[in-house]
């Protein structure tokens, strides 16, 4: 079996070992790992010899013979392998960090931050941590949406299994305004973005290579199944240049350089709070800059154009100006009405 498929699974015993609180057989670690990874056999010599190589890197797995049988469970001496110092000031990012991924709440990603925040609690010294309480009190962190991911929590196990082993998804999708669809599509990785999960996916029926990869936000799945069809990742595709080459979630290989004209107060905003790492402001006049930014889609900009009112207006791109132009003509008519 591939060195990858390895140390998957052993970091999925990991895992299974963790939240366990009796300990479990051969026969059920094996069943769990079957029904977590999508496997369709497994045989528990693996499983044993998964078990014995944890226990030969340092991994406390003890054992003990009880009316159900064999069980395995990991020992306390297990916190000594991953046992680190830590800072009162490292404790305090960990802690703003853990508070910025809220949304992740319910999936296998919280329960990853929530078990190593408990760790790093019982561990560090009370000198540390009563320092780390006093100056914690003065640091808020607030804006996040109220949102959970719980009720996706099996459908993000299923999208994690498929983005692993290359399996495509047939999933049911209702985008916003429109009735739910059955879709393929061949899942290549997530992103969080803003608080929401969304799945970096190819959709096979698209046969230019640059357009193929889609942004499906997890929000909208229905219902996730991974098929026994397997895909080959396409190896031209760059995630990070994928994903980091636009302002927003419409990302894509070649974006759109939008020219916009922002009067004083607003070209102080965005120096303030820059929309993208690669724009420029250019001034212009005394009373007005140049921003230039990429941008993968109008509706990506809208938002960020409107909040500024009338000290932006987009230049070019026709496409983009046409695109504000048309909402801001909707939004006069809708205030005039009423």
């Amino acid at each position: 079996m591939a060195r990858n498929e390895q140390l998957i699974r052993q970091h999925k015993l990991l895992q299974l070992l963790e939240i366990s609180r009796f300990g479990r057989t051969l026969d059920e670690l094996r069943d769990e790992l079957v029904a977590d990874l999508g496997l369709t056999t497994l045989h528990e010599r693996t499983v044993r010899r998964d078990l014995e190589a944890l226990q030969a890197a340092g991994f406390d797995i003890q054992n003990e013979t009880l009316q159900r049988g064999k069980v395995y469970r990991l020992g306390q001496n297990t916190k000594g392998v991953h046992e680190i110092g830590i800072s009162a000031t490292e404790l305090i990012a960990l802690s703003i960090g853990r508070e910025l991924l809220f949304p992740l709440m319910g999936t296998q990603y919280w329960r990853g931050i929530e078990t190593f925040w408990n760790k790093v609690q019982e561990t560090v010294p009370n000198g540390v941590f009563d320092h780390y309480s006093k100056f914690r009190k003065a640091l808020y962190v607030f804006g996040a949406p109220s949102k959970s991911y719980e009720q996706h929590a099996g459908i993000l196990k299923t999208i994690n299994r498929a983005i692993e082993h290359h399996r495509v998804v047939e999933i049911e999708y209702e985008s916003i305004g429109k009735p739910a669809s059955t879709r393929r599509i061949e899942p290549y990785a997530l992103a969080v973005y803003q608080s929401s999960i969304y799945v970096i996916a190819a959709a096979p029926e698209i046969k230019d290579p640059t357009q193929k990869l889609r942004n499906w936000k997890l929000d909208r799945f229905r219902h996730a199944t991974a098929l026994d069809e397997y895909f080959k990742p396409d190896e031209n595709i760059d995630l990070p240049k994928y994903l980091g080459s636009s302002i927003g979630i419409f990302s894509g290989d070649n974006p759109t350089m939008v020219k916009i004209r922002l009067g004083a107060r607003s070209a102080a905003y965005v120096r303030e709070d820059p929309w993208h790492p690669e724009q420029t402001l250019k001034p212009e006049t005394d009373e007005s800059t140049i921003l230039t930014v990429p941008a993968s889609h109008p509706r990506e900009l809208l938002p960020k154009v409107l909040s500024l009112g009338a000290d932006a207006e987009v230049l070019e791109p026709a496409e983009f100006r046409e695109a504000i132009s048309q909402s801001v003509q909707a939004m006069a008519k809708t205030y005039t009405n009423n």
